[in-house]
């Protein structure tokens, strides 16, 4: 998984040092108390876990972990974050993000995340896979092992270099879950080319189709939701992947051999194409996983949305191309 020295800290934790200007310091605090609120209820929503659930693995009330998830602590200890982060499976990108937010400091270097948190409990298959890690490493293309909820549970140092210029984010990091970095993160948009037609609404229909047929399931219930919160990507979901399916067929939503583009941080690559290729073995399908690869070449034309996809209109208003125009 990607490394803790790729990750930098935010725009609003670099000011930190700096003078604040007059009357902005309630405001930050305000906003910082709603992002500590998020993080930690979005992380346990994505696990599929209730506050009854993360009390009883960290061995405390239940009112003593409502109590954490709404702010109400005195002190933001390391112990209590380092077991926050342990309970809530936390990667070690979202450790640091978690300990930035909650007390504006780095984690203590001697704590190591649970890298094998999303891997199978049988041994065969985790063995299957540490040899399994081995072949993507030595694949030069950016590849990754995700299961039906878009989590990622393995990357190749490939994957890390095209996504190192990422910045923290508490519930959208590209090697936790893939289909959140493309809808949620801020930084998507600088790796993704033609982000919004080439990659969000191709996305929302896979997710449309994986949700229909497990509605129940807490990721995808939690992803939704999310969605549903963001006024620009519920509409893009309603309005945008029927209009686009009618448009280009159901086939144009495959992500095996579907071409798009990628912004690549090494200037070798630059603006490449890109053609992903989905595999799954009967060992990979038996886990539930899909490796992912994205095959990389100089650009060649061909790549982005279908042919014919029209240029984002001028307008006032923001709002996704690939949406069309809703009719007074």
């Amino acid at each position: 998984m990607s490394h803790l020295a790729a990750v930098g800290p935010s725009d609003t934790l670099a000011r930190s040092g700096q003078e604040a200007l007059a009357g902005e310091e309630p405001v930050r605090g305000t906003v910082r108390s709603e992002r500590r609120k998020e993080l930690l209820r979005q992380r346990r929503e994505e696990l599929g876990l209730s506050q009854e659930d993360v009390a009883a693995r960290l061995r405390i009330s239940v009112r003593a972990y409502g109590n954490w998830e709404r702010g109400l602590v005195k002190e933001w200890t390391d112990r209590k974050l380092l077991a926050l982060a342990q309970a809530l499976e936390m990667s070690e990108r979202q450790c640091f993000w978690l300990f930035r937010v909650m007390a504006d400091r780095d984690p203590p270097q001697s704590w190591r995340p649970s890298e094998e948190s999303r891997l199978p409990d049988d041994p065969a298959q985790r063995d299957y896979l540490r040899d399994y890690a081995a072949l993507m490493e030595a694949v030069p293309y950016p590849s990754f092992l995700v299961d039906h909820r878009w989590d990622v549970a393995l990357t190749n140092s490939a994957f890390d270099q095209l996504f190192q210029s990422v910045r923290p984010h508490p519930t959208a990091l590209p090697d936790d879950n893939f289909l959140r970095f493309v809808l949620f993160h801020p930084d998507a948009a600088a790796v993704l080319e033609d982000h919004e037609p080439a990659w969000c609404v191709p996305l929302l229909a896979q997710f449309s189709t994986a949700l229909a047929a497990a509605p129940e399931d807490d990721g995808l219930t939690s992803i939704r939701q999310d969605i549903a919160r963001d006024p620009f990507m519920e509409a893009a979901y309603r309005y945008g992947v029927p209009h686009w399916l009618s448009t280009y067929g159901p086939q144009a939503a495959e992500r095996d051999g579907s071409v798009r583009a990628v912004r690549h941080p090494d200037p070798r690559w630059g603006r490449a194409r890109c053609r992903l290729v989905a595999e799954n073995g009967p060992m990979l399908d038996g886990m539930g996983f899909t490796r992912i690869t994205l095959v990389l070449s100089a650009p060649q034309g061909g790549y982005g949305p279908p042919v014919g996809t029209p240029p984002a209109p001028a307008q006032q208003a923001p709002r996704l191309r690939a949406v069309p125009p809703l009719k007074d």
